[in-house]
């Protein structure tokens, strides 16, 4: 699916008398301009005028290139969940996700989108990340980190995920959002932390007598180790996972709970040693899946959030009026897929800098999808 058929069913927001530029010519040449290092308005107009005969074989352009002040507007009126609900539709049919794909939900906050002249606060936006595919699934906007546990569940339900693993830290180990993930057909790894005190304490309690313990097969414990070494540094990470639910408060209530789980992480760096516990909720029976899944959570760390921050510069970018901030940032997450769509083995960052400067290359990274 192009990426014109892909917004062809976008509504556009402006009035009939007042459409010089089309939509689509306006959203084809923000996703080319920020493919290829724009992180503005003034530099997607600049981009097109140099790029306008490139640009004229895809698009009409009847009015020629429309200014930055005419591309800002519309892109702050576009409707953020109908460009979201675009998104996922073309993620939807560029990737194949495999049974246990692990996909990571997580938040992020764009420090500079704050608008003080409209007192509106900083947007945050939690993605879904396919771990394996290299792909980020979709996003949506919340108000404040806090209302991450509203947002999950709609999150969820824009997404196909039968067959895969879904990860979310603590903020989203809630009985309702399990429930969602099993209602598609799809397992959970929910991290438990100390917002859920009772919760928290069952399951430490019962990893600390557990492993002490010696005795794997009483406590239906099942364990995996992995160690990697590298950059003066050694970590030994162990996973412990066991299907005995007895000690757990409440745990009918959590829907296809199946174990709980704990991740050691020891790291020895120059001489010093540190120990760092993680547990969690699954659905899953086998410690090799739950260590899988737990570890490729952080995926979205380094393949979404540091991208979006070192490399497109999210954090440093002042857009902030209206729909624009965090329609620009489905406009960078479409630009991070496309990116990691084009098969050469070069960092997004090369690869960004190739596409400003060839065109045929360009090409390729956009329209070949």
């Amino acid at each position: 699916m192009s990426l014109q058929e892909v917004f062809s069913t976008l509504e556009d927001p402006r009035v009939e008398r007042h459409k010089r530029h089309k939509l689509l010519d306006i959203l084809i040449l923000t996703i080319c301009a920020v493919i290829s290092g724009a992180e503005g308005w003034e530099a997607i107009e600049q981009f097109g005028k140099d790029k306008e005969a490139w640009l004229r074989q895809w698009l009409e352009l009847e009015n020629g290139i429309p200014s930055h002040d005419c591309i800002a507007r519309v892109i702050a009126r576009l409707e953020p969940a109908k460009l979201s609900e675009c998104f996922i539709a073309w993620v939807q049919e560029v990737a194949e996700l495999t049974a246990g794909e692990v996909v990571a939900i997580d938040g992020k906050t764009a420090r500079r989108s704050y608008d003080r002249q409209g007192k509106r606060g900083a947007i945050h936006m939690v993605s879904a990340w396919a771990s394996q595919a290299g792909l980020s699934l979709g996003q949506i906007k919340t108000e404040e980190k806090s209302n991450e546990i509203t947002a999950i569940p709609m999150l969820l339900e824009l997404l196909e995920l039968k067959g895969c693993i879904v990860t979310i830290d603590a903020m989203g180990c809630q009985t309702d959002i399990a429930a969602h993930i099993v209602s598609q057909q799809a397992d959970y790894v929910l991290a438990v932390k100390a917002n859920q005190k009772r919760l928290h304490e069952a399951v430490s309690d019962y990893f600390d007598v557990a492993v002490a313990s010696g005795n794997p097969t009483l406590c239906q414990l099942q364990c995996h180790e992995e160690t990697t070494a590298g950059h003066g540094r050694i970590e030994t990470r162990r996973c412990y996972l066991s299907t005995c639910l007895d000690t757990l408060p409440d745990a009918d209530r959590w829907q296809g709970l199946a174990g709980i789980g704990l991740v050691e992480s020891e790291r020895c760096i120059n001489g010093e040693v540190s120990i760092e516990r993680r547990h969690y909720l699954c659905s899953l029976t086998d410690v090799k899946a739950f260590a899988h899944a737990a570890r490729a959570h952080w995926g979205v760390e380094n393949g979404l959030h540091w991208v979006l921050d070192v490399t497109f510069r999210e954090d440093d970018s002042r857009i902030r009026t209206g729909y624009a901030p965090e329609n620009f940032n489905i406009v960078r997450q479409l630009a991070i897929n496309l990116l990691k769509n084009e098969p050469s083995q070069l960092s997004i960052k090369r690869k960004r800098f190739r596409a400003a400067l060839n065109d045929q290359f360009r090409e390729q990274v956009i329209f070949s999808s």
